[in-house]
């Protein structure tokens, strides 16, 4: 006994045995190396009074595993442009954190930074607008007035006006009055506040948006005066729209109009992360006038309160944009996905003149500026693939931007290679023109030398040892009834050592992405660069359906899924999978995608929310369940219990089949994440399990 305790033996966990220990041990350590890299999430420039100089913002975040959340800086940089055409960055001299910000967003001039903080339960969401040198307003926004304010990049629209007064937004409506019920039943017209002698009903249930939105009440249009912090909500949008993505308009006649994206919302609301199948238009209102605006002729409340459809013609336009003289209104369009069926699919660009000194009404002429692209011939354009704009795309002279769109593997600016890949941490890069600007002007890259493209020896080393190649593989089988386009090789990205280390070759890990519209990059990516450090081979699969590659090769995936290799890999793992269509469809926040993917472009007019046992038996026909028997690989499942996309049964069903049949497998549920595993603590879990699996089974 007097032994025991003199010298105590080292505690295994329950479940793990030593060389298990000693195995994540080793792996975790390299894991957070590549972990703590951070991420550059948002830039601005701005002017400086100063010739030559101008100013640069920076928004960077990195992973904090203790506190399972993000860590969000700030870090600012002055840009010196040399007589010699060459650039110096002078930065300051430690990033800023930015505890408990939900988004900042400065003002045109760089003048002002307002930072918003949305608060978690009954408290209100505070409002900061700072000057370079202090916050010079504050203001708290009670949920009487609205919710948190959208922050999620798709809904999310914060905008100033022209003169730096006023700032529109999207928040969520404020909560309707619930009922009050007391010992003797319900009480009529009960006090919004607390009594120990009642308490509050539910109300009725009203649908979300889906995946992430869960609980999130629909998004409204509010405006805020910076002076006075009085709040006024747009009127005229009322309940059948749930709005986002709201800018400033130039002024027509003096009346100042917001402009906004549009989803109907009086009917099913299908989910929308990552969905651009869901139709949508902009919209223009005039902005309400404040009490300080007494001055102003108002006109009356019926004419203030008419919205205007911009976008009739066009079934999809978002991420609306002015042109800097304030001439067109360009947009973005996903209209080959709204139309198809396709959750993700080629993009469009289009453009409206904006009428300065006319009336304004639906009769805009839309202009096809960049049109949808069938199919690329070899080495040419392929198709928009954005989704979003940058801050800022306008270039100097006014009428071009500059946009960040897939092609093929890669990923372009305009026609010029973005500045990170698989084996080369993501870095700042300063552009110029080499010469008059012009549309097909050369441009010089020079590399910027930033606190956030460091990271440790060892992974500069490791990154140093990799090389990667993109393949071309052609497709086999071709049909007379496939396209031209669907008939194009598709592509691979094959990460590997520079250096063999024996006659054998590395194990080689297959990613393969989900969606399964959508598409993988040859930019950097953290755990493609960890899995690739631990000695593995990698083989970056953009099958065809994928983006980038043109509208007829995307749509020659949907109802073809369904083919299975069970034989073929020593281990694999699977984050939150689609593993049997027939229980997803009636459980998921798009179940309309079970049915395009399943039929095809059919699935779009058939799609019901009581599925025949026909169409029951049609998708279990396409889901890896109809093939589980067939399956002998040891299986590692990780799984989001929040997710609505993909709920976690659908997983659970399929782990559950293979040990049923005594098929090596693992499950590891995350209670907090929803689909994409992405919270902090979460995703490094997740992928120490994934390099420990295929350590074990493949080393």
């Amino acid at each position: 006994m007097d032994e025991a305790r003199g010298s105590p033996s080292k505690q295994i966990p329950v479940g793990l045995d030593a060389a298990t220990q000693e195995e994540y041990a080793s792996v975790s350590k390299l894991l957070q190396e590549f972990t703590d890299i951070s991420t550059i999430d948002k830039a601005w420039t701005f002017k400086s009074d100063t010739d030559n100089v101008s100013r640069a913002m920076f928004v960077i975040s990195q992973p904090n595993l203790l506190s399972n959340k993000r860590r969000k800086s700030i870090l600012s940089s002055h840009v010196l442009q040399k007589s010699n055409n060459s650039v110096s960055f002078h930065w300051a001299p430690f990033p800023i954190e930015m505890t408990g910000v939900s988004a900042m967003v400065p003002s045109p001039s760089g003048s002002k930074l307002l930072i918003i903080r949305n608060s978690e339960g009954d408290s209100p969401t505070h409002f900061e607008v700072w000057d370079p040198s202090q916050v010079k307003k504050e203001f708290a926004i009670p949920r009487s007035t609205h919710g948190s304010v959208y922050s999620d990049g798709w809904f999310e629209g914060i905008s100033w006006n022209a003169d730096e007064t006023v700032i529109g937004y999207v928040a969520e409506e404020p909560d309707p009055p619930k009922p009050t019920f007391t010992g003797s039943g319900y009480k009529k017209e009960g006090k919004t506040d607390k009594d120990c002698g009642s308490w509050k009903g539910q109300g009725e249930w009203e649908e979300d948006w889906g995946e992430t939105y869960a609980g999130k009440r629909q998004p409204a249009l509010f405006v805020i005066d910076i002076s006075s912090g009085e709040v006024l909500a747009v009127p005229g949008v009322g309940k059948k729209l749930s709005v986002g993505q709201v800018v400033w308009a130039p002024s027509i006649q003096g009346q100042q109009y917001l402009v906004f994206v549009g989803w109907p919302s009086d009917t099913r609301k299908l989910g929308i992360k990552y969905c651009y199948n869901r139709p949508c238009a902009l919209y223009a209102v005039k902005a309400p006038l404040f009490k300080s605006d007494a001055s102003v002729t108002k006109s009356s409340e019926a004419e203030d309160s008419l919205i205007i459809k911009l976008t009739e013609s066009i079934s999809s336009a978002f991420f609306p944009c002015f042109s800097p003289d304030g001439k067109f209104l360009v947009f973005l369009s996903a209209k080959s996905s709204v139309d198809s069926g396709a959750h993700s699919a080629t993009e469009s660009l289009h453009k409206v003149e904006w009428p300065s000194d006319g009336k304004l009404d639906a009769s805009l002429k839309i202009i096809d500026v960049v049109p949808v692209v069938m199919c690329p011939e070899d080495g040419c354009f392929p198709g928009l693939y954005c989704s979003k704009f940058l801050t800022r795309p306008w270039l100097s002279d006014g009428h071009t931007m500059v946009l960040s769109s897939y092609w093929g593997s890669t990923q372009k600016i305009l026609s010029v290679d973005v500045s990170s890949s698989l084996t080369d941490i993501p870095a700042i890069k300063y552009g110029s023109p080499l010469g008059k600007l012009a549309l097909d002007a050369k441009w010089g890259w020079l590399d910027v030398s930033t606190p956030t493209s460091q990271c440790s020896e060892k992974v500069l080393s490791l990154l140093a040892s990799l090389q990667f190649d993109i393949m071309k593989i052609p497709v086999r089988n071709v049909s007379e009834n496939l396209t031209k386009g669907a008939s194009k090789p598709i592509e691979a990205i094959y990460v590997s050592s520079k250096s063999r280390k024996s006659d054998s070759p590395d194990p080689l890990i297959v990613i393969l992405h989900g969606g399964p519209h959508t598409v993988l990059l040859s930019s950097f990516s953290k755990s493609s660069a960890f899995l690739a450090s631990l000695g593995y081979s990698l083989l970056i699969v953009n099958y065809r359906g994928s983006l980038g590659f043109g509208e007829e090769a995307l749509q020659s995936l949907p109802g073809k899924i369904g083919s299975q290799a069970p034989n073929k890999f020593a281990a694999a793992a699977a984050r939150n999978p689609v593993c049997n269509f027939a229980l997803m469809v009636g459980t998921s926040d798009i179940p309309d995608w079970c049915f395009f993917e399943a039929y095809g472009r059919e699935g779009k007019s058939i799609f019901t929310e009581s599925p025949s046992a026909e169409n029951l038996a049609l998708f279990h026909s396409k889901s890896p369940i109809s093939h589980v028997s067939k399956v002998k690989t040891p299986t590692l499942f990780l799984l989001g219990a929040r997710d609505l996309r993909v709920p976690i049964y659908d997983g659970i069903q399929y782990a559950r089949a293979l040990k049923e049949n005594g098929v090596e497998t693992k499950v590891i549920m995350f209670p907090n994440d929803v689909h994409a595993i992405k919270r902090p603590q979460s995703d490094f879990e997740s992928f120490l399990n994934i390099g420990a699996w295929f350590n074990k089974y493949c080393r």
